[in-house]
């Protein structure tokens, strides 16, 4: 199990937003085609996203060099938790550094962020499903579940003011535990 640490008195709202929100049948804004599933799941597609619509899982750069693998770019749909095929193969080879190589026995941090367009705890539950979504890839691939923590800052740290910087905003960082 992905332990989670979301603020408290938020838990209920947020629970019972994830449990509600498929039977909500509002008009998505605009600018953004609102895939509201939070499950984790891979997309079957290959295509990568544009840069205006890409969120990515960005691997610290300390996990990078110490496991000695490249920083592939790895995608999710936008506005969604459902990662891109093109995340299985970074992801993977994270998971293989945990289970078997220089960080064997370490544990790491998964933080899901959103951009700043949706409502608060819309953007904290979007956030804690592309942690979870990501560390589901991970635990598939072997590494133990309480060797994970999976948080949500939501839109929280967001600072972007376009489509530009807002793509920046939407990603999962992958960063080595305490």
């Amino acid at each position: 199990m992905i332990h989670s640490r979301l603020p408290s008195p938020r838990i209920g709202l947020i629970s019972m937003l994830v449990l509600l929100a498929p039977a909500c049948s509002s008009t998505p804004p605009a600018n953004s085609a609102r895939d509201r599933s939070t499950g984790p799941s891979i997309a079957k597609t290959r295509e990568a996203p544009s840069p205006a619509t890409r969120t990515t899982v960005a691997i610290d750069d300390a996990i990078l060099r110490a496991c000695h693998i490249s920083n592939d770019q790895a995608y999710f749909a936008f506005d969604s938790a459902n990662l891109k095929s093109s995340a299985v193969h970074p992801l993977e080879a994270v998971a293989d550094c945990f289970t078997h190589g220089p960080l064997k026995g370490r544990s790491l941090k998964l933080v899901g962020r959103a951009d700043p367009r949706g409502d608060e705890e819309y953007n904290l539950v979007l956030g804690q499903s592309r942690a979870d979504s990501v560390g589901s890839v991970l635990k598939r691939d072997g590494l133990a579940r309480s060797r994970i923590t999976a948080t949500s800052r939501g839109d929280m740290d967001a600072k972007g003011r376009n489509e530009s910087g807002w793509s920046l905003d939407r990603r999962v960082d992958v960063v080595l535990g305490s």
